[in-house]
C-alpha cells in the first residue's frame, strides 16, 4: 500500500492549512470585512452616543421615525426600516454569494472538509438558543427572542481584532468566516420561517417570476448592471410586500450566480460581482443599518434591567456562554468522533478564543431582535441594549484570550507570508516541489558567495590596516 500523500494527512487536520487559492479568496474577503468592521464600531459608537447625549437624543428617534418611499407601492418605510429591510438585502446578497461559493468551490464542497465547520456552526446556534430558553423557562419571560443570541457578526469580530492589534493564523480566520457562513445560512432559514406571518401570495408570486427571471438572464449569459439592479429593485420591493423578510430576495438572487470559474476565467461570475458589492456591504449598508439599530439608551437603570429581565438575561448569556460553549464543544465532538488530530501548530485554547470571539451577534442578533419584540418597542430596545453588552463581554474575553497567544500568532503568520524566494507563492505551499528547494540553494550559494567576497574584502582591509600600522611604528621619532 502506498504512504499518504501529504495532502492526504493534511486532510485528517482540524483547522489545518488552506490552500493557496482559497487562502488568496479568504485573505481577501478578511480584508474587506476588516475595513468594514472598524467602521460597523465607529457607527455603533456613533449610534450610542447620539442616542444617549440629552441635546441630541430626540434627533435621533426623529431621524429613526422619518418616513421616506412610495406610499402607493407599499414602501412608505422609516428610515430604520430602510436600514433594516433595504441596506441588509445588499448584505444577505453578498452572504448568499459566499455561501454559493462555499459550496461549489470552498470548503464546504467536501462534505469531509465542511462537517467540522457546519457542526460547530450548528452547536454554536442551537447551544444559544438553548441557554436562552433555560433562562425564560426560570424566570417566566418571553420565548419570542430565542434566536436573538444565535448569530456571529463577522465583520464587528474582525473589526475587534483590528483595533486591538492582534493577528490570527489564516485557518483560524478561515474556521471563524465559515463559522459565518453557515451562521448566515440558518439565520436566513430562520428568518423566513418563524418571522414570517402574513403572506401576500400575489406579491410573492410575483417576486418568485422577477427571480425565475433573474436566473434565465442569468443562464443566458446577459451582462449589464442596468438591466439586473433595476430588477433585483423590483423583486425585493415584491418580496418586502409579500410578507416574507425582503433579506431573502439579496440572498436568493446571490445563491443565483455562477461561482465556478471555466476555462480561461481569472475569476467568476460570482467572485466578481461579491468583489465589487462587499465593499457597498461592509462599508456602508452594514455600518448605515448599525447607526440607525444601535442607538438605544444605556442609562444606570436600563443596563440593570438587562441583567434582572430573563429575556435580555438570555440574550447576554446565550451571547457570552452558548455561543462558546456550543462552538467549542462541536469542533471537540467532531474531532472525537472523526478521529482527526487538531494541527499541531495549534492548541485547543485557540479554538477556545475563536469560540469566544464568535460571541460578537451585531448585525443580525440586532435584526432578529428586532423582528421578535416588534409589538414591544421597550423590549425592543432592551434586547438590543443586550446584544451590545453580551457582545462586548464576549469580545473582551476573546481579546484576552488572543493577546495571551499573540506572539504565537505573530510567528505562524510570519511563517506563512514567508517567501523567500520572492515568486509571489509563500514557501509553505513549495517545500514538496524540487524546482523550489533548487532556487533557494542557488539563492544560498549566491549569499555565501557575496559573503566570502566580502570576508576577504574585510580580511585585506585590516592587513593593509596592520602593515600602515607597522609602517607607523618604525618610523623614527
Amino acid at each position: 500500500m502506498a504512504a499518504p500523500s501529504p495532502t492526504d494527512r493534511q486532510s485528517r487536520k482540524l483547522l489545518g492549512r488552506l490552500s493557496l487559492p482559497e487562502r488568496r479568496f479568504v485573505a481577501d474577503a478578511l480584508r474587506t470585512e476588516t475595513v468594514g468592521g472598524v467602521l460597523l464600531l465607529a457607527a455603533a459608537v456613533a449610534a450610542l452616543i447620539w442616542a444617549n447625549t440629552p441635546p441630541l437624543a430626540d434627533s435621533y428617534k426623529a431621524v429613526q421615525e422619518f418616513h421616506i418611499g412610495p406610499a402607493s407601492l407599499g414602501l412608505d418605510l422609516s428610515i430604520q426600516h430602510w436600514a433594516a429591510d433595504g441596506l441588509l438585502a445588499i448584505f444577505f446578497f453578498v452572504a448568499g454569494i459566499e455561501l454559493k461559493r462555499e459550496l461549489v468551490a470552498g470548503d464546504l464542497r467536501d462534505a469531509k472538509a465542511a462537517a467540522l465547520p457546519v457542526i460547530a456552526a450548528v452547536c454554536g446556534m442551537a447551544a444559544p438558543a438553548l441557554v436562552y430558553i433555560l433562562v425564560n423557562l426560570l424566570g417566566n419571560g418571553a420565548m419570542d427572542g430565542w434566536a436573538v443570541p444565535t448569530a456571529t457578526d463577522i465583520a464587528f469580530a474582525l473589526g475587534v481584532l483590528a483595533v486591538i492589534g492582534t493577528s490570527l493564523p489564516s485557518a483560524l480566520r478561515a474556521f471563524l468566516l465559515t463559522l459565518a457562513v453557515v451562521d448566515d445560512l440558518f439565520a436566513i432559514v430562520i428568518i423566513a420561517v418563524f418571522f414570517t406571518s402574513e403572506i401576500d401570495f400575489l406579491a410573492l408570486g410575483g417576486a418568485l417570476v422577477g427571480l425565475a427571471l433573474f436566473w434565465f438572464l442569468l443562464r443566458r449569459g446577459v451582462h449589464g448592471w442596468y438591466i439586473y439592479v433595476p430588477l433585483a429593485l423590483v423583486i425585493w420591493g415584491l418580496m418586502y410586500n409579500s410578507g416574507v423578510h425582503s433579506t431573502i430576495a439579496g440572498v436568493a438572487m446571490g445563491l443565483m450566480l455562477r461561482c465556478t470559474r471555466r476555462e480561461g476565467e481569472e475569476h467568476s461570475p460570482g467572485e466578481h460581482i461579491e468583489h465589487l458589492v462587499r465593499p457597498i456591504s461592509a462599508g456602508l449598508a452594514v455600518p448605515l443599518f448599525a447607526l440607525f439599530s444601535a442607538g438605544v439608551s444605556l442609562s444606570d437603570e436600563a443596563i440593570a434591567q438587562v441583567f434582572t429581565r430573563p429575556e435580555t438575561l438570555g440574550v447576554v448569556l446565550g451571547l457570552v456562554v452558548g455561543k462558546t460553549v456550543g462552538i467549542f464543544g462541536g469542533t471537540w465532538l467532531a474531532a472525537r468522533f472523526t478521529k482527526a488530530e487538531l494541527n499541531e501548530d495549534l492548541a485547543w485554547p485557540d479554538v477556545l478564543a475563536v469560540a469566544s470571539l464568535a460571541g460578537i451577534g451585531f448585525t443580525v442578533s440586532l435584526l432578529i431582535g428586532e423582528l421578535a419584540f416588534t409589538d414591544d418597542p421597550v423590549l425592543t430596545d432592551e434586547v438590543k441594549a443586550a446584544v451590545l453588552i453580551g457582545s462586548l463581554i464576549a469580545a473582551v474575553i476573546a481579546c484576552i484570550m488572543l493577546k495571551l497567544r499573540n506572539r504565537k500568532y505573530e510567528a505562524l503568520t510570519d511563517a506563512e507570508n514567508r517567501d523567500e524566494d520572492q515568486d509571489g507563492i509563500p514557501d509553505i505551499y513549495e517545500e514538496d516541489k524540487p524546482e523550489y528547494h533548487l532556487r533557494m540553494a542557488k539563492i544560498y550559494e549566491d549569499r555565501a558567495a557575496e559573503h566570502r567576497r566580502r570576508a576577504e574584502s574585510a580580511a585585506a582591509a585590516a592587513l593593509q590596516s596592520a602593515a600602515g600600522s607597522t609602517t607607523e611604528g618604525d618610523r623614527p621619532a
